[in-house]
């Protein structure tokens, strides 16, 4: 019986009614079946609610949603090109550094794809890189900022997690640096091989550039700073950033008006915090059912009969997280599988701020893994190409990645680097 209702599941969710619909059913399903009165999600929400760093997620995404609109992204572009763009494989990197910084501020790789790709994609092309190379940078250019500041995976995870977020912001710097520059090293290797010329460096297109994206920079650098240098909370943090978007955008550029803030900005705000907040809410109640179960200690039982070291535990939990990430997006994944995880890890001594980076980059290689890789289908939808030669394009990025992941995964002093300052 509760193998066909599991199965039952999985069937509506692939006929693509919505996650929190699932999960709801399941939780009320759970909670039946356990004899236990369903008002126990009503509490797992108000603990929610009560979360300190709640807050930062719609400051941030309304700060993400107001640059897109407002034209950063064409500024940032110009700039980076204007700096980097005389560089072997220039305007390659600049691509994947403008899409890291987007899709931080974004808090997703579908508003950098769609943003970015219509302006990055003809360029690329138009400097004769091959399609296949476009295709497959872009692709997988929508995760790379997933662990800078102000990320939402992030903070997410802190959030279910209960994990510092300021510490998982520094942890996550090093490695997310290390991954950008290994893919821009293999573009400029890339560009060089094909032949790609550079461009003449010009001071005054970079003083242009930068007069016009100078205010854009200050955002991510005061973030960064006001975090790292403890000056500000995250929720002070995102309350400023939330703030100077607005400010930016209406007032300094003047690309919004009232009524396009109120009902554009506004509006796409809060259906996408009150899309993430309500399967948050679920998410974390079905949890609280499946640890008052015991799941998270029959799966140490499990393991423990054949798991006997850390490594061999790292090794199996990037195996499990490929396969998490391969069927579930990376918010969907933090909700329902971290609570899970984290007791296991704890017991065999891996930092629950080194595991947040592992399973965050995990999920973030998951963008380009079928059957259900977000980047697959939204770069699908946005070039009209078969998400099959996509895959393809992307495998060498993809590649690159997992020698990433290796690194991040046995080399914790890559994320806890902090500790010893």
């Amino acid at each position: 019986m509760t193998l066909a209702i599991v199965a039952l599941l999985v069937l509506i969710a692939a006929l693509g009614v919505p996650l929190f619909v699932v999960l709801g059913a399941g939780s009320l399903i759970a909670t039946h079946a356990a004899g236990l009165d369903p008002a126990v999600m009503l509490v797992e929400m108000l603990r929610l609610t009560s979360s300190p760093n709640l807050m930062a997620i719609p400051l941030f995404t309304l700060a993400g949603v107001t640059l897109a609109r407002g034209g950063a992204p064409q500024r940032l572009v110009q700039l980076f090109n204007a700096g980097f763009g005389w560089m072997p494989g220039g305007l390659a990197v600049v691509a994947l550094t403008v899409c890291a910084f987007f899709t931080a501020f974004s808090g997703a790789s579908g508003v950098t794809i769609l943003a970015l790709g219509g302006l990055l994609y003809p360029m690329l092309t138009g400097e004769n890189y091959s399609k296949r190379f476009s295709l497959g940078l872009l692709t997988a250019s929508g995760s790379l900022g997933l662990l800078f500041p102000p990320s939402l995976a992030v903070l997410l995870y802190g959030i279910v997690a209960g994990v510092s977020i300021e510490h998982l912001f520094t942890a996550g710097i090093v490695p997310g640096t290390i991954l950008l520059v290994m893919l821009a090293l293999y573009a400029m290797v890339t560009s060089h091989r094909i032949g790609i010329p550079r461009h003449t460096f010009s001071f005054a297109a970079l003083v242009a550039a930068a007069r016009a994206g100078f205010w854009d920079i200050l955002l991510p650098v005061g973030i960064i700073g006001g975090l790292l240098g403890g000056y500000v909370t995250v929720t002070e943090a995102a309350s400023c950033a939330a703030a100077w978007a607005l400010l930016l955008e209406t007032v300094i550029h003047r690309r919004l008006n009232t009524r396009a803030v109120y009902y554009g900005v506004f509006r796409e705000t809060c259906v996408l915090v009150g899309s993430l907040l309500i399967i948050l809410g679920i998410a974390l109640g079905l949890t609280n059912l499946l640890i008052d179960a015991q799941v998270p200690m029959k799966m140490l039982s499990l393991l423990e009969q054949d798991v006997h070291s850390q490594l061999q535990f790292l090794l199996l939990l990037n195996i499990f997280l490929l396969a998490v990430g391969c069927v579930m997006d990376i918010f969907s994944a933090t909700m329902v599988i971290v609570p899970l995880i984290l007791p296991l890890a704890q017991h065999f001594g891996v930092d629950p701020v080194h595991l947040g980076i592992i399973f965050l980059a995990n999920l973030e290689i998951g963008y380009l893994t079928p059957p259900v890789g977000i980047n697959l289908f939204l770069a699908s939808q946005r070039f009209r190409e078969p998400i099959l030669g996509l895959f393809r394009a992307a495998l060498p990025f993809l590649l690159i990645m997992l020698v990433w992941l290796a690194l991040v995964t046995y080399l914790p002093p890559l994320s806890l680097w902090w500790k010893k300052i």
